[in-house]
């Protein structure tokens, strides 16, 4: 199952994701859950490069999460 989800870190900018899992502890599934990352979740890649922040568009918010976070979250692409 894990197979057809992508790491954040790997998306291309300007495309919608499915946030489908967290591999981590509950306290990091805790603090993205407070930021409204919860699995099902729909929103938009601005920016994932090889280094430095990833930045998403969750509604009318922009989120801004490291890189060693946003690589433990799987998503699929819409």
């Amino acid at each position: 199952m894990r197979g057809q989800f992508l790491p954040l870190t790997l998306v291309r900018p300007n495309r919608e994701v499915s946030l489908m899992a967290v591999i981590g502890g509950q306290g990091l599934r805790r603090r993205l859950n407070d930021m409204g990352l919860s699995k099902g979740v729909k929103f938009k890649v601005i920016h994932a490069s090889v280094a430095g922040p990833c930045i998403i568009s969750l509604g009318n918010s922009r989120l801004v999460l490291g890189r060693g976070m946003a690589h433990k979250i799987l998503v699929k692409e819409e």
